[in-house]
């Protein structure tokens, strides 16, 4: 099921003519930009299917570079988001690929800089709801149907336990939870879905953690 109420199917509060080629390209940028967690140099940004036909026409072009400088669906800075993202110093390059890819509304936002880059993979299903489908070449599913935490750590000993051990000293309840890992002793990924909210002061602890990367709340 892919909608959790009439308001995901109505659409959210949002700037912008479309909720799945406007509210979801912003959320999809949300989500990219909480991962990488500060502001890139560049962001490349590629549009597949009908996002790649209509993108600018639709406002995705400006809704996905509003959400990765922060700017929420609501957000009135939205259709200024790419003057705005040049007054950052942010170098903004689109590209459309006619490669087949399981949903129309598929977007792939590449954000780098001096430290490092990150890549995240979304579809837009309707009604500003999204999909993240693949995070740094990590395959993901995850839907939004409820809280989900996303942790890049280092893929060391003890940094799976770390965490949850953590989540179990709150008495926050794992739904679901999925670990991979490109190669051993590198970048690794744990993806959890949770019962409830996660509170902001357990997310702060977690990102004190040694071996964790980058730590973001999906789905909230």
């Amino acid at each position: 099921m892919k909608y959790r109420s009439v308001f995901d199917i109505i659409g959210p509060v949002m700037v912008g003519p479309s909720s799945s080629h406007t509210a979801g390209a912003a959320r999809i940028g949300l989500m990219a930009g909480k991962l990488f967690g500060r502001t890139p140099d560049l962001a490349r940004i590629t549009f597949y299917g009908s996002f790649a036909d209509t993108y600018r026409g639709h406002g995705t072009d400006v809704a996905i570079v509003g959400g990765i400088m922060g700017f929420d669906t609501f957000d009135l800075r939205i259709p200024q988001a790419l003057d705005i993202a040049k007054e950052r110093g942010i170098k903004v390059v689109f590209e459309t690929s006619d490669a087949l890819t399981d949903h129309p509304n598929t977007a792939r936002v590449h954000l780098e800089d001096a430290e490092g880059m990150f890549e995240i993979v979304g579809i837009s299903i309707g009604g500003g709801t999204i999909e993240i489908t693949e995070l740094n070449g990590f395959p993901l599913k995850l839907s939004g149907g409820g809280p989900a935490l996303v942790v890049l750590h280092h893929d060391r000993f003890g940094a799976i336990a770390a965490v949850t051990g953590i989540l179990a000293k709150h008495e926050l309840n794992i739904g679901h939870m999925e670990v991979s890992r490109h190669e051993k002793g590198k970048q690794a990924l744990m993806a959890i879905e949770m019962d409830e909210p996660m509170p902001k002061d357990v997310l702060a602890e977690l990102e004190r953690l040694p071996q964790i990367e980058r730590v973001a709340i999906f789905g909230e």
